[in-house]
């Protein structure tokens, strides 16, 4: 694809991002497009470095899911189809038929999709000045998109909101991780410096005296844990749990709260549950005698640790605040096993 104004180009591309699986997609023949390849040769590029392109950053599409593709006004424009897409559901049917075997009877091959991830992971395979060009692009695109969502949020319902949170909170820490290995690539220095710009808003905080993005923060603290988790925080909300999807499978994590002015809902945490089932969360009172935050991983365990937070983890990042880990966890204990004998918090 020739490179467009920004506007134009800018443009092009929301239109080529398509949701599937609950995550925002492009095709490989659209990004390849993009990036100045024939659908091939950007493939081939790809399986050269296969081993870069986990499951969740590109996989095939299955049938059904690129029929629902192609129905949509922008791609079944672009192949010359929209006018039979007004006829019959029957004509309908017969063209996407038609138009997905190929021309000697077999099945044409069903194409590959790449997840934000797995796009930002492109450009430490795909080089050139085009490809640099073209990756800011796709970012600032991204970017423009998540900016409008947080502007936006009394628009946007709980239940679509939380997917579009764990997506975000995802791509986030994919992002740091694929950063530390572009920053010794020369011919990508440009691209990241779209990432340190002081007007591209990011949200930090501060771990242990350094800055840290807020997401990445929560998850590395997460990570760590082996045995438990416990958070405590009187003021809980969706993105409390969205951060805790960084924690091991099957670890127990207990949310001690009393859920003041009901930021959490019981829909929240059923949404949560079905698209993270292996994270077991439940709850219990703080009974209102608790001001600060705490997060407790492996309670009783050598590898305790204990966290205190400035601000609740649903503000992360929203203003100047620290989470510090304290120097003698015995002090905590005697809080910890009050809370324990809490009664159990009802959303």
């Amino acid at each position: 694809m020739q490179e467009n104004n920004g506007t134009e180009q800018s443009d092009y591309i929301k239109n080529a991002i398509y949701t599937i699986r609950g995550v925002k997609v492009m095709l490989d023949s659209d990004l390849a497009q993009i990036y100045g390849y024939t659908t091939s040769r950007f493939n081939q590029q790809v399986k050269n470095n296969i081993e870069k392109f986990d499951g969740d950053f590109r996989f095939q599409l299955k049938r059904e899911e690129y029929e629902e593709i192609l129905r949509s006004n922008f791609l079944t424009s672009k192949l010359g189809i929209r006018h039979y897409l007004s006829d019959t559901n029957d004509d309908k049917e017969n063209l996407m038929s038609n138009f997905l075997t190929s021309s000697w009877g077999g099945t044409r091959k069903l194409p590959f999709v790449f997840t934000e991830q797995g796009i930002y992971m492109l450009m430490t395979v795909l080089k050139g000045e085009l490809a640099t060009r073209q990756s800011k692009a796709l970012i600032r695109t991204f970017k423009e998109m998540k900016d409008f969502i947080t502007d936006n949020r009394s628009l946007v319902g709980n239940r679509e909101l939380l997917q579009l949170a764990i997506q975000t909170a995802q791509n986030t820490s994919d992002i740091a991780e694929i950063k530390n290995s572009m920053v010794s690539k020369t011919d990508l220095a440009r691209v990241v410096q779209d990432f340190t710009d002081p007007q591209t808003r990011r949200e930090y905080l501060i771990l242990n005296g350094e800055s840290v993005d807020a997401n990445l923060a929560y998850s590395t603290i997460y990570k760590a844990a082996k045995h438990s988790i416990f958070v405590i925080d009187n003021y809980i909300g969706l993105r409390t749990l969205v951060l805790l999807k960084y924690a091991q499978p099957n670890i127990p994590i207990t949310i001690f709260s009393d859920n003041v002015g009901h930021g959490l809902h019981q829909s929240d945490y059923n949404d949560f549950l079905s698209q993270y089932p292996q994270i077991s969360v439940t709850f219990r009172k703080t009974c209102g005698i608790y001001h600060d935050r705490y997060i407790v991983i492996d309670y009783n365990m050598p590898t305790e640790g204990i966290y205190h937070c400035g601000t609740s983890s649903k503000d992360a990042g929203n203003k100047v605040t620290s989470i510090t880990k304290v120097a003698d966890n015995q002090v905590y204990h005697q809080i910890v096993d009050t809370l324990l004998n809490n009664p159990v918090l009802s959303l």
